[in-house]
Formats: structure tokens, C-alpha cells, sequence
């Protein structure tokens, strides 16, 4: 396992710059919602490309299932922007130029003499930044397809949402206590008049 991708820590909110420049915080893009961060090798690599382009379908499904999407590259933002228009792709991009999550995660790709690659990691973030899920995706392989992170946001939704299942009586109770109206207080005059 990858250095501090384990599953139930945190995810450090690295602040780093988006494809046209501007500054973001991990936090600040996942807000309330889940997300999944994919570090990817780098803009030169097929793999990576392909591996975009396939999120794609995810990227379809992810603003109606209250789910944020990054990849992090280890490239400038010129690199970082031509593999975002490449792919077709309409989430946050961020350029990780300095390589400080590549060091961070000790994920620097050894045996790639000639970029600065990174090992390509998916990794799925429960609200808080915290680390749910990591796949290792050296080989392409052991990346996650569309469906696979479909059923893994189902499972953490499931364990996360206490109305992932809004039929049970436990969910409705808790609807009505948060909808209902309070009582108006009735005054210690009145009682007594």
C-alpha cells in the first residue's frame, strides 16, 4: 500500500492550481460530498488518456449523485489543460507542477526514466476527506472503471446516509423531527391567568 493512502485517514487538503491558473483546496472543491480523486501518471502516458476518457461516463452520473471529481497530474497547467481538453472532460483538473503529492504518497513512478510520472491512484473520499477506498492502477487494469466506483459510493452512501433507504421507519422519524414546526412555548403568565 501506497504511504498514507490508507482507508479511514485523512486526505491531505492540498491546495493546488487548476488547468487556467486559479487556486483550490481539496476541501473546497469536495464541499459536503463525496468525491473521487484520481492521481493520474502524467499527460504523455495513452493509459492515462484512455483511463480519462473512460470517467467520462462517471463524470455523467457524478453531479446527480452528489459526487465531486479530480485528477491531479503531475504536469504544468499547459500539459495539465491540453490532457483535460484531449479527454473531453468537464471536471476540476489540478497540476501538481511542484510534485507535492506525488512525494507526499511516495508514489513517484521508478521505473519511468524519462518523466516525472506518477503511480496513477484512485481514491474514493467520504465527506471529511476521508480515504475510503484506493486503487492502484500501474497496471491499467487496476484502475476502476465507471461501474466499479458506482458500487463502491453505493457502499459508502450506504454505510454514510441514514436515509440511503428513506422506507425505514428510522429515516421517517428523523425527516419528520427535522421538518415538523416547534410547539410555540406556552408563557407562565398565561398558565397562571
Amino acid at each position: 500500500m501506497s504511504k498514507h493512502l490508507t482507508p479511514g485517514t485523512k486526505f491531505p487538503d492540498f491546495a493546488l492550481p487548476d488547468d487556467s491558473g486559479a487556486l483550490h483546496t481539496l476541501s473546497e472543491l469536495q464541499g459536503d460530498a463525496a468525491m473521487v480523486v484520481m492521481l493520474g501518471r502524467g499527460e504523455h502516458c495513452p493509459r492515462e488518456r484512455q483511463h480519462q476518457f473512460e470517467m467520462l461516463k462517471f463524470q455523467q452520473w457524478a453531479p446527480v449523485a452528489f459526487t465531486e471529481m479530480v485528477t491531479i497530474l503531475p504536469n504544468d497547467l499547459h500539459d495539465t489543460n491540453k490532457m483535460k481538453i484531449a479527454t473531453g472532460a468537464h471536471w476540476t483538473y489540478l497540476a501538481d507542477v511542484d510534485l507535492k503529492v506525488q512525494r507526499h504518497f511516495e508514489i513517484d513512478e521508478y521505473t519511468d526514466i524519462h518523466h516525472a510520472a506518477t503511480v496513477p491512484h484512485t481514491v474514493i473520499l467520504a465527506p471529511g476527506l476521508v480515504i475510503d477506498k484506493v486503487y492502484v492502477g500501474y497496471w491499467y487494469w487496476g484502475r476502476p472503471s465507471p461501474y466499479q466506483l458506482w458500487e463502491d459510493l453505493q457502499d459508502l452512501f450506504r454505510r454514510t446516509k441514514a436515509d440511503f433507504d428513506p422506507t425505514t421507519a428510522e429515516a421517517r422519524a428523523a425527516w419528520k423531527a427535522a421538518t415538523q414546526p416547534a410547539k410555540p412555548k406556552r408563557s407562565r403568565a398565561k398558565a397562571s391567568a
